[in-house]
């Protein structure tokens, strides 16, 4: 009777504040709608053990609670995450654990390669079950925004090769190049003669693949290799979706490693998901927490003001920055989409567990774009001390490149 009160309590005072399409069921039978519209979600609390989750609503408590199949929770992953965001915002303070949190974590080579691993090496099949064709694990670029995802994603790389202004013949490095798709696109319709390296066993294969089957084993080289452990010069240098591994700690050495390896009169492009806060904290109501429990190990995000110190102190000016949020969570939630049309298919090749662990996930990044909790951004820069007019004075040669 007592635990029947509290949730009672609970319950009167979260939801007259919170007209939420949501249905709690409860082990003994009772029910409890959140607002007269028929429920989109459900959340089941199966034993009275498992109510302690739901009357402490972070992310961090009922994302491990259906994770670990203690509570169930049906609906759409979208859905979901926006019920669970309202619950938290109305339970919890948004202080200490569940606020803004920093976390620094040991970067080394071990380390570093354990957790890319954790994340990329699930299967190659999985990946493909909601990624485009070229499997582009990256945000999209919605030049229109009605573009499909496939075409989006070549946009996206057809938009990075035109902000470096890419040459007929450069040498090009893509630091974590994915399943190649970057390189052999410059490869195809530049001549540039590319290296990719990849931490990942699983992308490493296919991405060596792609390039047989593209013919152009003469052009492009994929390696399983440590950015720290590159050497040489390249013309033009790429990273899109890596720097975010590379841990606070270690931004200035990232950046003066790409100003070593850069040719002097050569551009480097960073694409990657910065913190919004200007603490560099990461999602608040525990989102983070889950994130790095279960998804990105070791993942640590820096706010826009910090990159751009950290670059500087790495002898790199930033000639562009681009701000890409809310087309990345356009591209989260069309792969949110995919990934629930194919639901059977993913269950079948990674289990249940999983399954729900990237169900929530991709909807829950989307959440997180849409509402500037995180963001992206894509700063082209070069060696410091440059001489100005070595670069066009305009932007318009971005655009008119890709026209």
């Amino acid at each position: 009777m007592f635990l029947q009160n509290r949730i009672n309590s609970w319950i009167s005072s979260v939801a007259p504040h919170n007209a939420l399409p949501l249905r709690i069921e409860l082990w003994n039978g009772r029910s409890f709608d959140f607002s007269p519209e028929a429920p989109r979600v459900t959340i089941r609390v199966p034993r009275p053990s498992a109510a302690r989750y739901l009357l402490s609503p972070s992310l961090a408590n009922l994302g491990t609670a259906y994770v670990e199949g203690i509570i169930e929770v049906k609906g759409r992953a979208a859905d979901m995450i926006k019920v669970v965001n309202a619950l938290a915002r109305s339970s919890l303070r948004q202080t200490g654990r569940l606020g803004r949190v920093v976390r620094t974590y040991r970067h080394s080579r071990r380390h570093d390669a354990q957790a890319v691993r954790y994340h990329y090496d699930v299967s190659n099949e999985f990946y493909q079950q909601f990624l485009d064709p070229n499997m582009v694990y990256s945000c999209a670029y919605f030049e229109h925004g009605d573009e499909d995802l496939a075409t989006a994603q070549l946009k996206k790389i057809d938009h990075i090769l035109a902000k470096i202004r890419l040459r007929p013949g450069q040498t090009l490095l893509d630091i974590g190049c994915g399943w190649g798709a970057l390189v052999i696109r410059a490869a195809q319709q530049y001549g540039a003669r590319c290296v990719g390296i990849t931490l990942s066993q699983n992308q490493f294969a296919l991405a060596q693949e792609r390039v047989r089957a593209a013919g152009l084993q003469d052009l492009v080289e994929i390696r399983l290799q440590d950015y720290r452990d590159v050497q040489g010069t390249f013309d033009r240098i790429t990273s899109v979706g890596m720097f975010e591994h590379v841990g606070l700690k270690h931004l200035v050495e990232y950046f003066a490693i790409i100003n070593r390896l850069l040719a002097t009169d050569g551009l480097a492009m960073n694409h990657g998901i910065t913190s919004t806060d200007p603490n560099n904290g990461e999602t608040p109501y525990g989102g983070g927490e889950f994130i790095e429990k279960y998804v990105f190990p070791h993942g640590e995000l820096a706010h826009l003001g910090e990159v751009l110190r950290a670059m500087q102190q790495g002898q790199l000016e930033a000639y562009d920055v681009e701000n890409l949020r809310r087309h990345y969570a356009r591209t989260c939630a069309i792969w949110t989409e995919n990934f629930e049309a194919h639901e059977d298919q993913v269950r079948a090749l990674a289990g249940d567990k999983r399954f729900r662990i990237w169900h929530v996930y991709l909807a829950g990044c989307a959440y997180a774009f849409e509402q500037d909790l995180i963001s992206l951004y894509q700063i082209v820069c070069g060696k410091a001390g440059r001489n100005p007019a070595a670069m066009p004075w305009s932007r318009g040669y971005i655009y008119a490149s890709e026209s």
